[in-house]
Formats: structure tokens, sequence, C-alpha cells
């Protein structure tokens, strides 16, 4: 948003200003001769120290900030401005954003003096000054060292965003004016707000799944595959009872889009050769280009591709096929039957290679690593296969012993780990057969699928769906881990109605992971869910210092899905409220800086279906114009105010400068000029602010000036917080009065103004000086002029 010139992002209604410059005389002139702009905000790279302010003034400076030693290592912290009725700890505390206490922290509420981690401040006289805290020095100052970790007293920062702190201690917990955060980041992570921003409702980048569409066109689903090459979606699929006028027992190829049917394989050929009405109960893995494997009851090894009429197929000798996957070349396929394990052709169903194991019913293959994975339940028993020898070199013991549910066994193709779901965990085991992991649900564990791009891995579990087990709901769920750490990786999902009652649910997952599709063989429905993610900020605004009158841009940017809308907010009060700016919803923020705004916040709001997530706060200070609101308040408006006031009966001279705008420029006088505020030599003519000796003036009868008004007096006085001082017009120019004005002549009295000579005649350290004396008239004259801008 772009703002009008003079209108100020966060006025109060009524246009009242919020004047809150109130630098003392002294300190204005010590700022004048160090050339440093008042309450300029110090901000710095990452890596080196950096400087945060807070919501009254205080600033906060940490020695380092990235790269820190998760072991632990020691950072100099310091402060300045702090009040001295409050006292503060300072410490490394999970960050929770804006008006939220920082907690928990490292070291905890140090009020034993003792602790390395945390610092507690004091103002001077407190009784616990001594050997439990420091005292803040003059000005509210400190310089503390504290030793800081990535993990210790229930704080762990590889998990959550970490600041170092200052904080109200535990005398005035609720006061939230002492919080100054700056973030920090150990070796290896990112500083910033938790996960790219303050999360509201959830944090930064939370990433969730809801559905966008139910498919009903593939009868009771039993198996899903996405096809990687013709991206289709492949239903292995039953009869559903409810559709009595209708047989959908099959091979279904769906629009993973819409649900749309494009094909429906529904015969394949049986024991004797003939083709039946077959269901297609577990897919085995994809043909090149299109097409799918897959086993149809009770020992049928089939093919088919999309516009097929039938599928193609051979019928296996012995026991029914309680497992299937792709074998170890394209024309072989592996197939359990029971606790044997056998290599077979798939054009004639010849077995080539054949293991009995001691039990199982299920497997899981690791062509990467050339192992299958044999799970049997009854005997809690898992066992490893090589597949070159094809030999067991392995067998491990599954959790919970003996005679768990049946759920699944699952590779993932990316680390070589077998997951496998039993009763209402999943145990995971490496590639080696070390148990690294279990994971508790309150469902049963039914089928897993991994999306190798972004290391995830996706665990569907359903309800038992008996009402009458406290334990069952009728709702199944979804989860998300990243397969190497196991940490969740979205918000659990519930699935309403899904229940094992009917069958086992399965999952496919879209590389990359954007969509998921999950069957609820109950309910004859597969449900298309899509991934949301919660605003995330990818650039925040900073700190920024600007002269009055001059226009600022804040901006920010946030990724999410559905892609987040923002809004700008502003605090006039140190982020104790923030309201919205108006008609501010574009990630860039453009307004004119006024002195009103000093010490105003600034943050954006990002927004979307999951969540809401805001930018860190950032201060804006200005600072007067040079020469502007102090210039012109004096030396400008001495060759301003009165500079057309003269004999009516001579002719009325021209207007001066309108003092009030200083080096802005006025409408000069006869002969003379303001400065532009610049603080370079500036001209004036006219009268001035000083009492100039009765000029005289040669002319017209009766064409003497009034007094300073013919005569061009000085316009010599010193410019308060410009520093620069102007010089007196032309020798004998008639300002203001007399037609052919003579000589004029100019006095010393008066607010300090000096001989118009025409020469620069006072350093600097004078001019602070005259700074000093004239501080009062600068105030107001600033004050005044602010309120009229606004």
């Amino acid at each position: 948003m772009t703002s009008t010139p003079g209108t100020a992002p966060g006025t109060p209604p009524g246009g009242q200003s919020r004047l809150r410059r109130r630098a003392g005389t002294a300190a204005v002139a010590a700022l004048l001769l160090a050339g440093v702009p008042a309450g300029a905000a110090v901000s710095a790279d990452a890596g080196t120290p950096k400087t945060a302010t807070g919501p009254q003034g205080q600033k906060l400076t940490v020695s380092a900030t990235t790269g820190l030693d998760p072991a632990g290592q020691k950072i100099r912290v310091q402060g300045e401005g702090y009040g001295l009725t409050t006292g503060i700890y300072v410490a490394l505390c999970k960050d929770n954003g804006d008006n939220r206490v920082p907690s928990p922290c490292l070291g905890g509420a140090d009020m034993s003096g003792g602790s390395k981690t945390s610092q507690w401040i004091v103002p001077p006289g407190d009784p616990y000054e001594g050997d439990l805290a420091s005292a803040f020095g003059p000005g509210g100052t400190f310089d503390v060292e504290i030793e800081i970790a990535e993990k210790g007293d229930g704080l762990d920062c590889a998990e959550v965003a970490c600041s170092v702190v200052t904080r109200a201690d535990h005398r005035a917990a609720g006061d939230r004016t002492q919080d100054v955060r700056i973030p920090v980041a150990f070796a290896g992570r990112e500083p910033g707000e938790p996960g790219g921003g303050e999360g509201v409702d959830v944090p930064a980048g939370t990433v969730s799944y809801t559905s966008a569409a139910e498919f009903t066109t593939a009868g009771k689903p039993l198996d899903l595959l996405l096809h990687p090459d013709s991206k289709k979606l492949y239903v292995g699929a039953d009869n559903l009872p409810d559709t009595a006028d209708v047989d959908e027992r099959g091979l279904h190829v769906l629009n993973p889009e819409d649900g749309a049917s494009e094909s429906w394989i529904s015969q394949a050929p049986g024991s004797t050769g003939a083709l039946r009405a077959s269901a297609a109960a577990r897919i085995a893995g994809p043909l090149p280009g299109d097409g799918v494997v897959y086993n149809y009851p009770l020992r049928g090894v089939g093919s088919a591709t999309s516009g097929d009429e039938a599928a193609s197929g051979v019928w296996l000798a012995g026991s029914t096929i309680t497992d299937i996957a792709p074998g170890t070349t394209p024309d072989t396929v592996l197939v359990a039957q029971g606790a044997t394990l056998s290599e077979i052709e798939r054009a004639t169903g010849t077995a080539t290679r054949t293991l009995t194991l001691p039990g199982g019913t299920q497997f899981a293959a690791d062509p990467e690593r050339g192992a299958v994975w044999y799970t049997d339940f009854t005997a809690g028993k898992l066992h490893r296969v090589d597949l070159t020898s094809f030999t067991v070199t392995g067998s491990f013991d599954l959790p919970g012993g003996p005679g768990g549910m049946a759920g699944f066994t699952e590779t993932d193709p990316a680390t070589g780990a077998v997951w496998v779901g039993v009763d209402r965990s999943v145990v995971v085991f490496d590639a080696a057969g070390t148990l690294v992991k279990t994971l508790v649900g309150k469902d049963l564990a039914r089928d897993a699928a991994f999306d190798t791009e972004t290391g995830r891995a996706y665990v569907v579990w359903q309800d038992g769906g008996d009402l009458s087990d406290p334990a069952n709901d009728n709702n199944g769920t979804l989860t998300v881990y990243g397969s190497e750490d196991f940490a969740p990786a979205a918000k659990d999902l519930s699935l309403p109605g899904n229940h094992s009652q009917a069958g086992a649910a399965s999952l496919a997952v879209e590389p990359g992971g954007a969509t998921v599709f999950v069957t609820s063989p109950a309910e004859g429905k597969i449900t298309r869910l899509v991934r949301q993610v919660s605003p995330l900020v990818t650039h925040a605004p900073e700190d920024l210092t600007a002269k009055e009158g001059e226009e600022v841009t804040l901006t920010a940017e946030a990724e999410g899905t559905p892609h987040p809308t923002v809004r700008w907010q502003v605090s006039t009060d140190g982020a104790q409220t923030w309201q919205d700016v108006e008609g501010a919803t574009e990630p860039a923020l453009t307004f004119t800086a006024r002195t009103a705004q000093d010490g105003y916040r600034y943050r954006a709001e990002f927004r979307n279906d999951v969540g809401t997530t805001r930018t860190a706060a950032v201060t804006l200070t200005v600072t007067p114009a040079t020469g502007g609101d102090s210039g012109g308040d004096t030396g400008g408006n001495a060759g301003g105010n009165a500079g057309g006031t003269g004999d009516a009966s001579n002719g009325a001279g021209s207007t001066g400068g309108d003092g009030s705008t200083g080096g802005d420029g006025g409408t000069q006088s006869s002969g003379g000029s303001t400065t532009d505020g610049s603080g370079s030599t500036g001209t004036t003519t006219g009268d001035s602010g000083s009492t100039g000796t009765t000029g005289t003036a040669t002319g017209d009868p009766g064409s003497t000036g009034t007094t300073g008004g013919s005569t061009g007096t000085s316009g010599g006085s010193t410019a308060a917080a410009g520093g620069s001082t102007g010089t007196a017009g032309n020798s004998g120019s008639t300002v203001g009065g007399g037609v052919a004005g003579g000589t004029g002549t100019a006095a010393t009295a008066g607010g300090g103004s000096l001989a118009a000579t025409g020469a620069t005649v006072m350093s600097v350290t004078l001019a602070a000086a005259a700074l000093v004396g004239t501080g009062v008239l600068v105030h107001r004259r600033a004050r005044r002029r602010a309120e009229g801008a606004l």
C-alpha cells in the first residue's frame, strides 16, 4: 500500500499524534556532535552481534546469534535503557512470540545467584542486589555473560525457536514491557521466529492434510497404486454389497483429480484359463509406461493396462497367495503363499526359486539392498531373506511377542528401514535389523507409504469398528513422520468412518506428498487428501530509521498452501495492542514517515485456511529532517515571519518565507531566501527573530522602514539542530519596505543572531551549545508541526 503524503499508517482516530521523542538538550547536542541519528536502531548481518529494541526503547545486544555450539558456549549480552523499577532475567528461552512470556528458559528462574545460564539484574538498592543479582548501571545498563546450550531444563532449541531474551523477573511475571528478544540458532540451524514467523493458532509452516474429494467409482477398494509414468490411479477392488445391481470386482483405473473412471478390467483367467469376474486383491507394482501387475483370488497373478478388456495372467499351484511384490527381473514376481516364498515367471507361473520359512504371511522387498523382510505375526518374528542366495540371514523379535494382530510390512526405499504395523503400534527396524523406533497410535496400524522426495512416511490407522470397545470411536487416523527422525511431519488427520470391519485401508502418495489417497473399504470410497501448509515467513521486515517526510517501505513475504493473504498491523504502545493499517494488504507497505510515528512498531500478518503467522515486530525510528524542524524554526524563521511587514506608505515589501516550514522553503522576501534545511549556509533576508537596528533608507520621502523592517537584518540566527548558520542579505538591500533602501545595519541582539557578514562564523561546538539554549523552542515547534501534518 502507498499512502498519500501526510498520511501516517497507524495514526489514531481523530488525527491525534503521538510524539514520542523526548530527548534532553544535552543528549541532542551530543548526538549532533557524534553525527548519529537519535533512536537509530542497530542491526547486523547473521553471524555478527545483533541488537533489538524493546517496547519501551530498551536496547538489547547479543554478541553471537548463529552457528552456536550445541554443546554450549558463552555469549555476551548487553542492555541499555531499561527501567530502574523492575528487575529482569537475561536467559535463553523458547520464543513464544509477541506479548507472550518467553518460556521455558535455560537455567529457569535463578533465585540462587549461582546460575551461569541466566542472569538476574535488579534496580540499584534492590534487596536482592549482591550475591543473588547484579544491579543496573547508569541509564538502565548491564553487561553480562551467560552460558547457553541447545538443550536443557525442558528447552530443546533443535525442536523450537529460541531467543536470548530479557523478561521481567518472578516478582512481575505478567509484565511484558521488559520482553526483548533476539533469535539465535545453533550450528546447522537457521535463526528466526518459530518456523519463519510467529504462528498464532498453529506453528508457522505447519503441514496438514484435508479432504479434497471422495471417489466412489471403484466398488470396495482394497489396494492403490499411483502409476509413476502415466499418473493414473489404479485401484484393486472387490464387490461392494451395498450396490447389489453392479458387481464392481476388478482393477479400476481412475483419474486421480476427480475420480472419474477411465477403465475397468473386471475379468482375469481362473484355474482353467477361462476368464471370470475377479477381484484385484493386491497390486504388486507398475509396468513400464502404464499398467500394473496384481494378484487376484485365490492364486492368480495377472497384469493389465488401462483400456484392456481383460487381464492376462496365470494360476499358481499351491495355497492361497498372501502377498506379492516385483521380482528381481522385469519378468518375475515374488509371491508369498503363507510361509512359502517363491519367485515366479509371470508368463508361465513357473517358480524359479522357492524358500519355506518357519512361518509368516506377508513380506516387503528391498531390491536396492537385496533383501526381503518376512513377517510372522503369529510367532512374533521378523525374518531377513537375502535375495541373491535366497536364504534366511537373520531373525528378529517383534515387540509385544507372539500373536500380534497383523497390520503391514513395508520398506522405506530411501533408508532400507522396515516398518511393521502390529496391533496399535508401528515398529521400525533399520536395514541391519536393529529396532530403532516404536510409534504408538490410538487405532490399528494398517498400511504405510513413503515419499522419497520429502523423506516422509505416511501411516493409515483404522478404528477397530467395535463400538462396544471404549478404545473405538469409528474414526481412523492419518499420520505423517520424518522417515529418519520419526518426528511428526504433519498434523494428525481424523478419518471419520474408516474402520477395519470390512477390510484393511491402504495408501498411495503422490511424489512430493502434495496429494495422498486413502481407501475406506467399509464405506466403499477413496478419499483424496491435499496438503496444506500454514504461512511460513520467507522474508521479514527489518527495523527502519527515516527522516521526517521521507518515504519508507516495509516488505514481508510468506509461503503456504493455499497461498496466504497479508495485512499489515501497527502498534503505538510498544507492541501491547495492535490495529490493522487500513488498506495495507500487499507485501510492501509504503508511506511517508512522520515524527508522530517515531517508535511505532509494525508487523505483517499472513493467513490461509490452515493458520495465521505474524512476522516479528519491527520498530520505525523517525528523526527530524535536518534543518527542517530546527533550521526553519530559528534561522529560517528569522528570514520569514515578519519579512513582509514594512511601511505601507512606501509599498508593502514581498512576503518572506514562512518560518514554520523553515528549510523546507518559504516564499523568499525581496533579495532573500531561506535554506532547504540541509545544514549548509543559508541566506536569509527580511525581518528576523532578532531585533535589528533602525535602518536608514534613502528613497521616496517618508520611505524609512519600520524598525527591523526596511533594514536587511541578520538572517544569521542559529539554525537549531540543523547546525547551519544563516548569513545576512545583500548589504543595503531593503526588505519589507522602502523603495530605494540604503545600506542596512544589523545588530547581534536578539536570540544570539550574528552580524550580517555573509560568512559562517560559528563552530559546530558552539552550534551544539546554542541548541541547548533553544531546545524548548525546537521541541514546541516540532510538536506543532507533527500535529499539523496528521
